[in-house]
């Protein structure tokens, strides 16, 4: 009994220490939570700029390709008013000169803001992704979370449980029963020994008296047959 005793004593120990090793992963979980909520917000705050970036970008795209537009537009109306004769054509090829260079820069600009465009958009992209990633395992983690704090909670009650057991001695438990039933057995009989020495305790005046009880017994019966007898006499001789 003993050995049993002591095995299971041993294997709740080991499991107190499991149980108290389970706080380590949830302080871990909840740290680890932590930092990826600031990931989270720092991937937000550079997404939100990126994209800032990225509209920027693109209105200069289309501010200089539309540049690049109106001067080849002005390009070709300064050649026709030289063709109607409006301005000389020295002085429209020089000025349609000036603009086609003015359009080569905005388109040049255009090319360059381009690039900027593709690249911001796989920045975002990029961004986008890491986020949802992160989003998803912090939900994962959450979730982790709240698993282990019910194990620990479902450990710790039967952790508690174990331990009343353990502290139960079935042995001691069975002695201090018996020793209660023998104390009452003899309390028992003890108030059985009062009993009889009340009743066997009387005292000569208590016999006097119980003797003289019986005699007043027989004179009262006595009288009533008397009586009885004086009550027929007098119902006759009516």
């Amino acid at each position: 009994m003993n050995v049993f005793s002591r095995l299971f004593r041993i294997g709740t120990a080991e499991a107190h220490s499991a149980i108290d090793k389970l706080e380590d992963p949830i302080k871990m979980t909840e740290q680890g939570i932590r930092d990826l909520k600031k990931n989270l917000d720092d991937s937000l705050k550079a997404f939100a700029e990126v994209k800032a970036l990225a509209i920027r970008s693109k209105n200069d795209l289309e501010t200089n390709r539309n540049r690049a537009k109106d001067y080849e537009n002005k390009a070709i109306l300064l050649l026709k008013k030289a063709e109607s004769g409006e301005i000389s054509a020295d002085e429209a090829d020089r000025l349609a000169t000036e603009a086609l260079t003015k359009k080569e820069e905005c388109a040049a600009f255009a090319s360059d803001k381009q690039k900027e465009v593709d690249k911001f958009d796989q920045n975002i992209a990029q961004l986008d992704a890491n986020i949802k990633k992160l989003r998803s395992q912090i939900s994962t983690y959450e979730n982790e979370l709240r698993t282990l704090k019910a194990r620990v909670k479902v450990s710790s009650a039967t952790k508690n449980i174990n331990k009343q057991m353990a502290q139960i001695d079935s042995g001691s438990t069975i002695s201090m029963l018996e020793k209660m039933k023998e104390k009452v057995n003899q309390e028992e009989a003890l108030a059985e020994a009062y009993g009889d020495i009340a009743g066997e305790s009387k005292s000569l005046d208590d016999e006097i008296d119980t003797a003289i009880g019986g005699a007043n017994k027989a004179e009262a019966s006595e009288s009533l047959a008397q009586l009885k007898a004086k009550l027929a006499a007098n119902k006759k001789e009516e």
